[in-house]
């Protein structure tokens, strides 16, 4: 079956099977930012944006994504070397086999959220397993990182 959609604002188009998941069909052209990690839908790293909402793409059949804008973390690099700054700065950034996917649901819920407590920080990133850090790091990551992008929209 052809499928065709826009992957990082570039038109895609590919030939995929009935079985085939989203984030085999990604890999396969070249964004290998979105990972494997539990092939349970339990830990996130495979996050990517469709139509701009956070979703697993180990969870979403290729052949179901025609018409559909796919964005990667290639497609918002520089959204995340900012925020990877943040990260950096506050030890958070450990091994980064996690941090696609936390990334990429950080600039998700940057985008949804306004001025979010902790709590709800938190909520949003229930999804996002990270086996090397204990989570404050990042916690004080996103909420600087929040912090310096509103003050610049002021």
């Amino acid at each position: 079956m052809e499928v065709r959609f826009v992957l990082n604002k570039k038109q895609v188009t590919a030939d995929v099977g009935p079985d085939k998941i989203l984030l085999d069909l990604l890999r396969d052209l070249g964004c290998k930012s979105v990972k494997c990690g539990c092939e349970t839908t339990n830990c996130g790293l495979c996050t990517v944006w469709i139509d701009g909402k956070s979703r697993l793409s180990c969870s979403v059949l290729a052949a179901g994504i025609g018409g559909h804008e796919i964005t990667t973390l290639e497609g918002v690099e520089e959204e995340a070397r900012e925020f990877g700054k943040f990260l950096a700065d506050e030890g958070a950034e450990q091994c980064g086999f996690c941090s696609p996917g936390f990334i990429m649901n950080v600039l998700a819920m940057f985008r949804e959220l306004e001025d979010p407590d902790i709590d709800e920080i938190k909520e949003y990133l229930a999804g996002n397993l990270c086996r090397c850090t204990g989570y404050m790091g990042q916690l004080r990551a996103i909420q600087k990182y929040m912090a310096a992008k509103k003050e610049v929209q002021e």
